[in-house]
């Protein structure tokens, strides 16, 4: 009998979550470690944040980089102070927008800056005085000042314990920035002697990035100096340049400094009413309601193992899908939309950040189980975008449309949300946009519709193109019939089926093909460019992408001549080598088992192929010897994506 150590039972319970007790522990969310994944290419933050929550109020390290990418990264010892806005898991950097630092007031903020690294305010940290919970994030800098932050939905909280010695101040920085992201305007106003507005204007992976903040100290600033950049300003009632920096100096026996900072993409009133969401100065409530808050949302799943490194792995993971989407609506429902106007959300939140080629597999229907009272709003988001752009999204950042990753794979999550009964929106609207993203002529869809697939002389990536297209049409499909649209139906059911032009019976693989039809060579199934322009691929090979049929599993079988052949080449591919061949592989290709790679999104739905082709004894088996690789996350995976398979036939 199978060992059901391997395996996680998941029970999917209904959250009381009223009435309860503050307390230091939180039940499930006691298992999340936000310093998980935070080293090498994690591109994760520890910071505090709550569900789905605008802020993430996180440390930065200072440091420019793609391994920085979230701001932090465990491998750094340097901390410039804590932002309030962070991406979760992203490749590309940007946000760390309105950065706080305590200090000592006797730092020179006039001095030249020539790596940020290096700035007067940049403070050493240990890893040993560094502490993160869900909700939570504390560390001790070597300057003796001691950190706690926690937030809610639009506020960020802050509290520094000065030591004995220290000139206590803080430092706004609006000109920080890494990566991609580059100021372009900063603002700062006095509204009373403890309260402070401003905005941030930016450009970077979002082009046009507009944050609004109020700041409001537990007690008024004794002295406030000014800069845009290192040049000092003369005290006035208004300040504003390209990167306007501040230090607030309070008396020399103040001890602790508590600073509240709400945000908007709307206005300064938005972010003034942001404040309203903590009225006192009780740290440790607003603490201890983000904990709680956080304990009700991870415990709709209860996982039952006595392997606690399993259930910090299992509850880690499921805290990091409910960092985004985030919400974009402001406290008084406004948002900046994608077309730059100010829009009111009426109705319902408007949510932002969907990095959909990463979320559209697993982590939304993850969500029609988990968040069901969400779904309609995310939903409601994706046609708002699609309203205000032209197009639904593709990846959008805080009212930016990035057009990054592959594929339109706003479709299956709307489809996948419409299918399981989220139908809080006109079906009909919802259907138009689809097709409307199908029938653009941008990103090589119009190729795609003259040709049958992308011809490789006409586009980087152009296998992965193709069948993500392909599966995107099999989505509009099914909502083409919920529509009425029944001519649609046979059109895009008919367009799903075009990865089979891409198929080479000779090699098993699905290949590049050029303009005449023919196949481009030479070919090599191990061979990896991360060239977006010139790769085949999309962060991967031919091993780890000619499996994505997910809407015709049994038309991918057939072509491979039937199950047992199916099954032998799924054999050949998790017992063969991990060598990825290629002068310029993606480092995303991790977490090899075989040539499948389970650290990166392609191949997450491979190993239930063996269960379509009646081999499911293989899958425990891989199960198995996987746990005995050490790679402990693959039955967890495993049993949390058996549970949220997307927009598989006959799933309704």
């Amino acid at each position: 009998m199978f060992d059901l150590r391997f395996f996680l039972a998941l029970i999917v319970l209904v959250s009381c979550g009223e009435g309860q007790e503050f307390s230091i522990s939180y039940g499930v969310a006691d298992f999340v470690d936000p310093l998980i994944g935070t080293a090498g290419h994690g591109h994760v933050y520890p910071g505090a944040t709550v569900p789905f929550g605008s802020v993430q109020l996180s440390p930065d390290n200072g440091t420019q980089g793609w391994d920085w990418c979230s701001g932090y990264n465990y491998e750094d010892s340097t901390i410039v102070g804590f932002s309030h806005t962070h991406l979760s898991g992203t490749g590309i950097g940007d946000l760390c927008d309105l950065l706080l630092m305590p200090t000592d007031s006797r730092i020179d903020l006039s001095t030249p800056v020539s790596d940020i690294r290096h700035e007067a305010f940049a403070t050493k940290f240990k890893h040993q005085n560094e502490s993160a919970q869900a909700g939570y994030y504390q560390v001790l800098l070597d300057n003796g000042i001691n950190v706690f932050l926690t937030a809610t939905e639009r506020v960020g909280f802050h509290l520094y314990d000065y030591p004995e010695g220290l000139d206590p101040a803080i430092v706004l920085d609006l000109g920080y920035h890494i990566n991609w992201d580059r100021p372009v305007y900063t603002e700062l106003k006095q509204l009373t002697s403890s309260i402070f507005t401003g905005k941030r204007l930016s450009t970077g992976w979002a082009r046009d990035q507009r944050i609004y903040f109020a700041l409001e100290f537990s007690q008024a600033p004794k002295v406030i100096e000014t800069y845009d950049s290192t040049q000092i300003r003369d005290v006035e009632a208004s300040h504003h340049g390209q990167k306007l920096r501040a230090k607030f100096s309070f008396a020399s026996d103040t001890k602790q400094v508590q600073a509240k900072m709400g945000i908007s993409s709307a206005s300064v009133e938005g972010a003034l009413k942001a404040l309203e969401e903590i009225p006192d100065w009780d740290f440790d409530r607003v603490r201890h309601e983000a904990g709680t808050r956080w304990n009700e949302e991870l415990s709709k799943i209860m996982v039952t193992t006595d392997d606690e490194a399993l259930l910090r792995t299992f509850y880690t993971a499921l805290y990091r899908t409910y960092l985004a989407p985030v919400i974009y609506s402001d406290a008084l429902g406004q948002y900046k939309a994608t077309d730059t106007t100010v829009v009111n959300a009426k109705g319902y939140t408007r949510y932002d950040i969907f990095s959909l080629w990463d979320t559209f597999r697993a982590a939304h229907p993850l969500l029609t189980i988990t968040q069901p009272d969400k779904v309609n709003d995310f939903v409601k988001s994706l046609l708002a975008h699609h309203d205000e752009y032209g197009l639904l999204p593709v990846w959008s950042l805080l009212g930016n449309e990035t057009n990054t990753m592959t594929g339109y794979h706003s479709i299956p999550v709307i489809a996948d949300a419409i299918l399981k009964g989220y139908r809080d929106v006109d079906v009909s609207r919802a259907y138009e946009a689809m097709k409307k993203s199908a029938m653009q002529d941008i990103r090589s869809t119009d190729h795609f519709r003259k040709y049958g697939y992308i011809p490789y002389q006409l586009s980087g990536q152009s296998v992965t193109s193709t069948l993500e297209y392909a599966y995107d049409d099999w989505c509009i499909a099914q909502i083409a019939v919920l529509a009425g649209q029944n001519e649609d139906f046979d059109y895009f059911m008919k367009r799903s089926q075009s990865y089979r032009n891409l198929f080479d019976k000779s090699t098993g693989f699905m290949r590049a093909k050029l303009i005449d039809g023919s196949w481009k060579t030479p070919f090599d199934a191990m061979v990896s460019d991360h060239n977006f322009e010139v790769a085949e691929y999309t962060e991967g090979n031919a091993w780890q992408h000619s499996w994505f049929v997910p809407h015709d599993v049994k038309g991918l079988i057939d072509l491979h001549g039937g199950d047992q052949a199916f099954v032998d080449k799924l054999d050949i591919m998790f017992n063969m080598t991990s060598e990825i061949k290629g002068e310029n592989v993606s480092e995303d290709i991790s977490g090899l088992v075989g040539q499948y790679a389970h650290g990166n999104e392609p191949s997450h739905h491979i190993p239930y192929l063996y269960s379509y082709a009646g081999a499911p004894g293989k899958l425990r088996r891989l199960c198995i010897k996987s746990w005995r690789r050490n790679i402990k996350i693959l039955p967890v995976a495993f049993v949390v994506t058996k549970i949220v398979v997307s927009c598989q036939p006959g799933s309704y």
